[in-house]
Order: C-alpha cells, then structure tokens, then sequence
C-alpha cells in the first residue's frame, strides 16, 4: 500500500487532548472531528490540510487518554498516514482500529520538514523523502494490519469477514 502527499509536521508530546480537545468529544463523526484536529497548536490546521496528506510528528505522540475519538479526528481532518518518533502505545492501537496507519522512524521525522512530498510503502516501511532525495527504514505493517487499513478499520474488517460466513 503506497501513500504519497505533503507533511505536516509538528514536535514531541502532543496528547489526545491536544489533537481533539474535550469540548469536542461530543460527536464520533470523523468528518466533525476533524473540523477541529489539532487547533490548540495550530488554528489554521483543519483548513491547512488536504486530503491524501500526511501528519509526521516527534516523540510520545497520542499520550493521555485512551480516546478513539483522537485517531478518528485526524483521519477526519484528511490526514491519511502519521510518522513519529515514537506513539503512546494506547493510540497506536486505536489509531489501526480505526484505520490510521502509523509508521515509527526517528530518522524519517527528523529529516522531514513542513511542506516535504513524502512516499511511503507501508509493507516494506520505506519512507522516501521526494523533496530531499532522502529514504530511510521504518518497521513494515504487517499484512493483516494492511487488511484493517484497507477495511477502514477493525469494525469493517470484521463485518466484512463475517459477511464471507
């Protein structure tokens, strides 16, 4: 699975309040959600971005509640893939579970600047810097969490297989 747009990037530590605050959490659309993704470090975010692109951020990305909510507010706001340094274990999960893919790569984050064209294979875990003319390794997404991401999701991926029964 290949994925190719343009980063955003942002630093180390931002929460799961951070990326959709409480007010919010109203609502489990994530179109809704989106609307207001990240606003509390950057207000012109969730008009910034553009469907296809990509968030890469620093270490401990996703800490603080264990939320869906958070996961689904950046799918929302069009952001197709994120790369860190390093995820809150909870989000990473949550993040798959509804179709986000992650990809970890402290050499890839700190050779990426804002506005750099990235492409990514997820199965292989290349990341390749178009800008820079760059590439580095990050750990492979395993083919059943392809599958997931493919589906949208745990919940789809499993109505799915269901509906081969």
């Amino acid at each position: 699975m290949k994925i190719k747009g343009k980063v955003h990037k942002y630093g180390d530590d931002i929460d799961t309040d951070v990326v959709i605050p409480a007010r919010y959490l109203t609502s489990t659309d994530p179109k809704e959600l989106g609307k207001h993704c990240l606003e509390g470090i950057d207000p012109d975010f969730p008009q910034k971005v553009q469907p296809g692109e990509i968030l890469v951020v620093g270490k401990n990305f996703g800490s603080g509640s264990s939320r869906e909510h958070a996961p689904l507010a950046i799918k929302g706001a069009g952001i197709r893939l994120v790369i860190a340094k390093s995820f809150a274990r909870i989000f990473y999960r949550n993040a798959f579970n509804v179709g986000l893919p992650l990809l970890e790569s402290q050499e890839a984050v700190e050779g990426t600047d804002a506005g750099d064209e990235l492409e990514v294979e997820l199965e292989q875990g290349r990341i390749v810097n178009l800008t820079k003319a760059k590439e580095w390794k990050a750990e492979p997404i395993p083919e059943f969490m392809i599958e997931l991401i493919k589906d949208g999701g745990l919940i789809p991926h499993l109505k799915k297989q269901g509906a081969g029964k």
